[in-house]
Order: structure tokens, then sequence, then C-alpha cells
């Protein structure tokens, strides 16, 4: 599929319904209301395309965002140009679905997941709390520096309660795949997740919730899942 056959595509699976929806979760036109299924049927037919996703990208209609970040090849992407999605990832389904989970996957994940949680924008810090949540969930211990992600669970635990909305969110769920993905930072986690509680985020006209930390760590030990990882996201 080309440029234009894509963005066909996108209007026919478009509704009204679904641009309700994701209205009340922060998305802004340009965009046709797509729901994420069925972006993956365009995506399954299309797999990868590397400098389609780019022109997606750059398109600036969030749907077409989003499809970008599932077709593109986080190994070819530069610094520059995940610095430049990140900057444009206007609403979290961007930021945190899309951008995070390719950032993740490339050679600059580690580098710009710290650069990005010291940002002073609330998306670029929940990109950043992500991304390397993300990259906790594939990665093998080994290759990950413990050290340091005990570091951040303890710096999640001093600024949850003071950041805004999706950075919060995304701090959660940082000590949440910390403890899920690493089986030797479990009790720290847990630890941590029990002096955080509850965390408030305003999800404004949705039904979403915050997940909590202690009872979702809890859950995943007792399905015996502690340190299971995942598929490396668009490998």
């Amino acid at each position: 599929m080309n440029y234009d056959q894509v963005f066909e595509a996108l209007e026919q699976f478009g509704s009204e319904q679904t641009r309700k929806v994701l209205r009340r979760h922060g998305a802004k036109a340009p965009f046709f209301g797509v729901k994420v299924q069925d972006l993956k049927k365009i995506q399954k037919k299309i797999k990868r395309n590397h400098s389609l996703a780019l022109d997606l990208y750059a398109s600036g209609n969030s749907d077409a965002m989003y499809l970008a970040g599932l077709i593109a090849e986080p190994q070819k992407m530069s610094r520059e140009q995940l610095q430049q999605w990140a900057e444009q990832a206007y609403w979290y389904m961007l930021s945190e679905y899309c951008v995070a989970p390719v950032t993740s996957a490339s050679p600059f994940a580690m580098e710009l997941a710290e650069e990005w949680i010291e940002a002073q924008k609330e998306h670029l810090q929940a990109a950043g709390w992500t991304t390397y949540a993300n990259y906790l969930s594939f990665q093998a211990d080994s290759e990950i520096d413990l050290d340091r992600v005990q570091e951040l669970i303890q710096l999640a635990e001093q600024r949850v309660h003071l950041k805004d909305n999706r950075a919060a969110y995304a701090m959660n769920n940082f000590v949440i795949a910390a403890g899920t993905f690493c089986a030797p930072l479990f009790d720290t986690a847990l630890k941590v997740g029990a002096q955080i509680g509850k965390v408030k985020v305003n999800m404004g006209e949705t039904s979403c919730k915050v997940p909590e930390i202690v009872p979702y760590l809890l859950k995943v030990k007792a399905r015996d899942k502690v340190g299971k990882k995942t598929k490396r996201p668009n490998g």
C-alpha cells in the first residue's frame, strides 16, 4: 500500500462513534477515528515500510501517526527522528503507545528514555518512563542496568504524586513493569508500590483507571509470570 491507499483505508475504517471515544481520551483533529484493531489490519497488509512510516507520521493525522509506529523499523530510526516524533506526539496514545515502543527497540532507547524522564514537558516525561518500561519488558536482565532501574523506582516513589496526569500514570506503570519483568526487582517494586499507594490521574470523561501497583504485582506473582519477558516491539 502507498500513502494515498493508506489514507483511503483509514477513512473507510473511521467512524463518528470512535471519533467521540478518542476525543474523550484527548485526540484532536485531524483524525478519522480508527480503532486500533483496524489499524492492525492495515499493518498486516503493509508489514514493515519505514519510509512510508515517516511520511504517515509527518502527516499530522493521529490515525496515520499511530499506524506509522506499527510499521516503522526502529533500528532505522535516527535519534533526531525519534526526538521529532516525541515532540509531535500531542496526546498519550501517540507518546506512550506509538513513540515509546518504537524508541524502546531503537539503538537510542536508554539515552532518550533518560533524557525524556527529566524533560519539562509532561508528554515527554511520560514517553521517557514508558520507553523504559517497554525496554524492561523484552530486554534480558543481563543487558539491563538493574541498579539504575532500582534508582528510578525510588525516584518514581519520590515524584509520582507531584507529577501531572500522564507523567504520573507512566511512573506508576514503570514500577509495575520493573517488578513484573525484572525478577530481582520484584520485592523492591512491591515495597515501593505499598508506599506509593493509589495514584490519582485525571482520566477525563472515560472509565479508565490507574492500576494499583501492589495488587497488580501480586496477581503477576500468582500467575507465575514474574520475570517472564515479552516479544521485542517491532522486532
